[in-house]
């Protein structure tokens, strides 16, 4: 059973997802870098300074004028503009591993065009033929 669960553990596949997991988390951060820190700050001018990630709907206890936070502690509340951090982060990592898988199908469709053999010299033609005609008498 050991030396079952070793052969898994160890095969290609396997550790190929380790590595794309530890590489994922690592490109999560940054995708989550890049959103609040470039894009949402960018967004905010554009939307006159509105700030996502401290929107939100008071749904119960008093209203708390203020941070997340603190309008949490107060009681249940609706959270969207974490939401839609969420959501940006969501459709960046998408497209970025849409265009990592597309460039690595075209790289695949490179490899794989199957090679064409060149056509035999014209005198092996020739003599294919005069066989081929022996053959048959």
């Amino acid at each position: 059973m050991l030396k079952e669960f070793k052969e898994f553990a160890l095969k290609g596949n396997m550790v190929d997802l380790a590595i794309g997991v530890i590489i994922g988390g690592a490109f999560g951060g940054l995708v989550n870098s890049i959103v609040a820190d470039l894009l949402m700050p960018i967004i905010g001018v554009i939307t006159g300074g509105i700030d996502f990630t401290n929107m939100y709907i008071q749904l119960s206890g008093n209203p708390v004028v203020g941070d997340l936070a603190a309008a949490r502690k107060a009681g249940a509340t609706l959270a969207y503009g974490n939401f839609v951090t969420l959501t940006i982060n969501f459709l960046i990592i998408a497209f970025v591993l849409f265009l990592v898988v597309k460039a690595m199908n075209q790289m695949k469709k490179k490899e794989a065009a199957p090679v064409v053999p060149p056509a035999p010299p014209a005198d092996v033609v020739l003599l294919t033929e005069i066989r081929d005609l022996l053959k048959k008498s």
